[in-house]
């Protein structure tokens, strides 16, 4: 069991569903949709009935070719979002932000998780501060450039190389997520080798968190545009659930969570 928030998880049994509040104007997906405060309200409402355990809310968009934006812009966006959901629903909240200033600022709003696309490796004052207020975190692998000796075994020695920075600042071991990256420093095909050998990575002993929603793996596997993708993410978290991961980060809360369900189901019986 993982506590997030107010919340216990079953990481060994369950794959929970993390729903996606992006707070940018150039997301790849769903850019600017939920910036204005009622709208984000309303969609976080939304994430919430169609069954989202956890709302992990971003402020800068991180698609390949994304623009950097200044820590202030970052945190006057993320920080509002935090504090409406956190206050207006009774649900953990993540903050999907690799910058010291930025996670500090989102955990003392309320922030329950620390989702770093960096895996502590961008800046060292993420993993005091998520030490400091004992949250728990999804340290994502990345690299700078896709190239590997052996992709795998590479992905996941990068892996432990993030868990030894986690260590070292003083996290708990039953605080910590792994995320493989789907999207980020990987190729089209080192993209479909992760989901396909999950497995890789739960082995290193922690819960695995599967992020692929409508990715450009799946519109270049489709050849379809980002809002078209719900059926091949659906795909990925479906062997993601076969592949023992605890959580799914999606844009469609709904049609995800009903294919967990339904993949549980016949695991369940299969036994």
């Amino acid at each position: 069991m993982m506590k997030i928030g107010n919340r216990m998880f079953d990481v060994e049994h369950d794959c929970s569903v993390m729903g996606i509040l992006n707070v940018t104007p150039d997301s790849f997906s769903d850019g600017g949709k939920w910036n204005d405060i009622e709208k984000a309200k309303k969609h976080t409402a939304d994430m919430i009935a169609e069954g989202a355990s956890i709302i992990d809310i971003g402020g800068e968009s991180t698609r390949p070719g994304h623009v950097q934006i200044s820590i202030q812009e970052e945190i006057d966006r993320v920080v509002p979002m935090i504090e409406m959901v956190k206050r207006e629903f009774d649900i953990p909240v993540s903050i999907d932000s690799y910058k010291g200033d930025v996670v500090e600022a989102a955990l003392k709003a309320g922030a329950d998780l620390v989702n770093d696309i960096w895996g502590l490796k961008y800046d060292e004052r993420v993993a005091e501060l998520i030490a400091r207020y004992q949250v728990p975190c999804c340290l994502m692998h990345n690299r700078e450039k896709a190239e590997y000796d052996n992709f795998l075994d590479d992905l996941c020695q990068d892996m432990r190389d993030s868990l030894a920075i986690a260590k070292k600042a003083g996290i708990a071991d039953d605080k910590i997520i792994l995320d493989p990256g789907v999207g980020f420093g990987k190729t089209y095909e080192h993209n479909l080798i992760i989901i396909h050998h999950l497995e890789r990575l739960a082995e290193l002993g922690y819960p695995v968190l599967l992020a692929t929603s409508r990715k450009s793996v799946i519109g270049t596997a489709l050849d379809l545009p980002s809002d078209e993708r719900v059926e091949g993410t659906i795909v990925t978290t479906v062997l993601g659930v076969q592949k023992k991961a605890a959580f799914v980060r999606v844009h469609d809360v709904k049609e995800n969570l009903r294919a967990i369900r339904m993949t549980q189901a016949i695991l369940r019986e299969g036994k």
